[in-house]
């Protein structure tokens, strides 16, 4: 069966704006689809996800349908820009609606998120990549998520203000060759965890 995956771009940026985030998580994209995976990205800000920490916070909702996709999707992306030296506020929306998955299991007990992985993209023109990639992944792996060795990418400009990821070529380079290996690691975890998954808590 063919690996599937979930990126959630957690951009500010409506529509058709432009999003740094989303083309640094493209690279991601391009490197798991050259490994055989299907692909699909999720700009979280054009939908109407309410706040809350349910799996459907009732009428106009849009996490519902989300929701599914993610638990659809072998591999999940959080990519996110920089504000503050923190993620962006939809990323923060986000890990607290999937905070409803703690307590979601399959029909044997299982958690819904074992036997999954996920990976961090970030991007900023500020330092906070390292701060965002370890409290993402961490939220993630307490949702029950497995988090490969080196699973994310990221792009900044160091400390204080500079051009944003799209506007220069500096640094393009090392955050495209750590999103292929990103890509790699996902891919590898996912498979070997089709093959021998992690069985549902003894307590379960």
């Amino acid at each position: 069966m063919t690996l599937t995956a979930l990126v959630l771009n957690c951009t500010l940026k409506a529509g058709d704006e432009t999003s740094n985030t989303a083309a640094l998580a493209q690279v991601v994209i391009d490197a798991l689809r050259a490994r055989g995976v299907d692909v699909n990205m999720i700009r979280v800000v054009d939908h109407d996800v309410k706040p809350g920490v349910t799996s459907d916070e009732g009428a106009g909702d849009a996490w519902p349908q989300i929701h599914e996709q993610v638990l659809a999707s072998d591999i999940l992306v959080i990519a996110t820009p920089t504000w503050l030296g923190q993620a962006s506020s939809i990323t923060q929306r986000v890990l607290e609606r999937m905070d409803a998955m703690l307590s979601e299991t399959t029909e044997d007990g299982t958690p819904v998120a074992y036997n999954r992985v996920a990976g961090v993209v970030v991007t900023g023109n500020e330092d906070g990549a390292h701060h965002i990639i370890a409290t993402t992944a961490g939220a993630l792996m307490d949702i029950g998520y497995t988090i490969p060795a080196q699973a994310w990418t990221y792009w900044h400009t160091g400390p204080g203000p500079g051009p944003d990821y799209l506007d220069t070529t500096t640094g393009h380079d090392w955050s495209a060759s750590t999103g292929e290996a990103m890509a790699a690691n996902l891919v590898a975890v996912a498979d070997a965890l089709r093959t021998n998954p992690i069985p549902k808590p003894p307590n379960a």
